[in-house]
């Protein structure tokens, strides 16, 4: 290179650290065009598929474990009541994943959701935390199914791999359970080999398991007895009442309801799956929302079935935690019954296991194919049109932890990959819908307002009440908006620790947390209806939109962030050293790899000044690059 006139090449540009550093903050709050181009992945998938997909990937806990686990423990024979409010909670989750499938049709699910609305950082924080869940979901599932298959044939298989295969380490199973193993390799195997093919088995096993349920409830309802909803204490028998309650409907009060709804929430986790099949689904904008509504409607009416047939077949003081079904026929002397319930479990259980095992590769394929994540991860197989790398590496990763560890000390992990994804979700509603936007078929980008002039305090407070009555979103009402929502998440974050704190001593003497209780829940209702005052945009273009907007949204995200607190210390822990190391892979390779990064927009000619205020023209990819701060070319 010759010197000479300074536009006659091109000349690096170099930042200050402190540019630098600004640079990179702005990069991790840039957020995905969208391109509803043509995907790689084969569209196969209709309602009943995705329905189907949606009811075998949550129905199974809450039938063949929960409700008898939470009717003895917690709640009684009101664990109905339990899994309503339960319901009502995943019901708000899945309006938001709904109205986010109809607005983003994109394999990824809250991933995608968050990378549009909020900014590429908090969409990996949540692809990354969603990789972990699937992964634990799946090695967990798959050593149910071992459990339930070893049950009948009298624990052969575990005696055979605890005398051959022997782990004496803490923290991890007695055995390497190689049958576990063989699950999830069976699992990966069908998935790689297509979706379609996937979705058969799938539906066959959901079939399965509802013909199962339904003999279970019309067993349970012939030997149903009305006066185990009204068992008196002295009915107890003494082995049992010292830990049966005051007896009735509702033995252990308001508050056992309260926690054994916390416990049968999670038997809705699941039903998100459907939301990551997006690029293999026909016409998702209307097929995906209509699926998560029917499939909860399903789970839901199962459920409390269930749950109310149990409770009147037998007494809740004696049922038991692990399989109540079972035993409950076992105790009436109906073998046969018991022996098609255990196997149904088994179908059950293995179409969780498929539901779980779904969505890790479709998560690692969209996080690949935006550059955030190894590109090798995003190629799709040309015969079977699934990504087959991505399906093989996220069934090594599950079968190993399906072979060598105990995964009661991870179990909650689970939980708090799920609940966080579910506020990011809901929060992501709010953001858009209050936000001004011009919507085309491609990409959201932010509108302008022509009438902001810098700031202005009087403006800025009148915003926050709507002075203006604007009845669409402006960049002011906007940036009024971010406020509310921001101060109410704050607000919901303090009044969940306050609940975790008072725990029971809230049921047993409210007194002392009524002051504090007031000091956060009325500036909580006060920012709920300002929030009610800002414009909202349009949803006429959706063919689905949450309802009583902000109300169910906000709703959803105290209820999910109460219950992430509820959430051991340990699992906190062990979370945070996950996510450091997603941290890690997120600005050592991501950031610099982001598809988002090298959009042709972004990399236009640019004229700068150089240090000496000479006006320099700089080639437009090392503007780009040196404008996120990242390389020196």
């Amino acid at each position: 290179m010759t010197n000479g006139d300074s536009n006659s090449y091109v000349t690096r540009v170099n930042f200050s650290p402190q540019r630098q550093a600004a640079s990179l903050w702005k990069a991790t709050w840039r957020r995905k065009h969208l391109d509803d181009g043509p995907s790689e992945l084969a569209r196969v998938l209709g309602l009943l598929d995705l329905t189907a997909l949606g009811v075998g990937s949550t129905m199974g806990l809450g039938v063949y474990v929960l409700a008898g686990a939470v009717s003895r423990t917690q709640a009684g024979p009101a664990v109905i009541i339990s899994f309503l409010i339960a319901t009502v909670a995943s019901v708000f989750a899945g309006l938001c994943y709904a109205e986010f499938a109809a607005r983003v049709p994109k394999a990824g699910s809250a991933y995608v959701y968050a990378y549009v609305a909020v900014g590429e950082a908090i969409a990996f924080i949540i692809g990354w935390t969603l990789i972990l869940e699937y992964a634990i979901g799946t090695a967990s599932m798959s050593r149910a199914v071992s459990t339930y298959v070893d049950n009948l044939v009298d624990l052969r298989i575990s005696s055979f791999l605890n005398e051959t295969v022997p782990i004496r380490v803490d923290y991890m199973a007695e055995y390497a359970d190689f049958f576990s193993l063989f699950i999830v390799t069976i699992i990966t195997l069908l998935l790689a080999f297509g979706v379609k093919e996937s979705s058969y088995v799938n539906m066959v096993f959901t079939f399965v398991n509802l013909a199962t349920v339904a003999v279970a409830f019309v067993t349970s309802a012939i030997y149903a007895k009305t006066e185990n909803w009204s068992l008196s204490p002295s009915d107890i028998p003494e082995q049992y009442r010292k830990d049966a309650g005051a007896g009735g409907f509702m033995p252990f009060g308001f508050k056992g309801v309260i926690q054994g709804a916390a416990t049968c929430f999670f038997g809705f986790v699941g039903f998100d799956c459907i939301a990551t099949t997006s690029e293999e689904t026909k016409n998702p904008r209307r097929n995906i929302p209509l699926a998560i509504v029917l499939s909860l409607a399903i789970i839901c009416t199962t459920y409390c079935s269930m749950a109310t047939s149990l409770t009147l077949m037998w007494p809740y003081y004696s049922q038991d935690v692990d399989a109540p079904f079972t035993f409950a026929f076992d105790k009436l002397g109906l073998s046969v019954v018991s022996w098609i319930v255990t196997i149904g479990a088994i179908f059950a259980l293995s179409t969780n296991l498929l539901g779980c095992m779904f969505p890790l590769p479709r998560i690692l394929y969209s996080m690949s194919s935006d550059g955030i994540l190894f590109g090798f991860l995003g190629r799709v197989n040309a015969r079977t049109q699934t990504p087959v790398i991505s399906t093989l590496l996220a069934g090594a990763l599950a079968g190993v932890m399906a072979l060598l560890f105990d995964l009661s000390q991870l179990i909650e992990m689970l939980s708090i990959g799920t609940l966080l994804a579910y506020s990011i979700v809901a929060l992501c509603v709010l953001v858009l819908r209050y936000t001004a936007y011009e919507e085309t078929d491609k990409d959201l980008r932010k509108a302008e307002d022509p009438q902001r002039a810098g700031f202005n305090l009087g403006r800025a407070l009148g915003a926050l009440v709507n002075a203006d009555r604007a009845s669409v979103p402006t960049a002011t009402s906007t940036g009024a908006a971010g406020i509310l929502v921001a101060a109410y998440l704050a607000l919901v974050l303090a009044l969940s620790v306050l609940l975790g704190e008072a725990g029971n001593t809230l049921y047993n003497d409210p007194g002392p947390w009524t002051a504090p209780l007031l000091a956060l829940g009325v500036p909580l209702i006060i920012v709920l209806l300002l929030l009610c005052r800002q414009p909202q945009a349009s949803v006429s273009n959706l063919s689905f939109a949450v309802p009583c907007l902000p109300v169910i949204p906000a709703l959803s995200v105290f209820i999910n962030t109460y219950l992430m607190v509820e959430l051991k210390p340990e699992t906190w822990v062990r979370f945070t050293v996950w996510m450091f190391i997603g941290l890690v892979v997120y600005f050592s390779y991501s950031v610099r790899h982001s598809g988002e990064r090298f959009r042709p927009s972004n990399t236009t000619e640019n004229t700068n000044s150089n240090a000496n205020g000479h006006s320099v023209t700089v080639d437009p990819a090392t503007t780009y690059k040196h404008a996120e701060g990242l390389t020196h070319l």
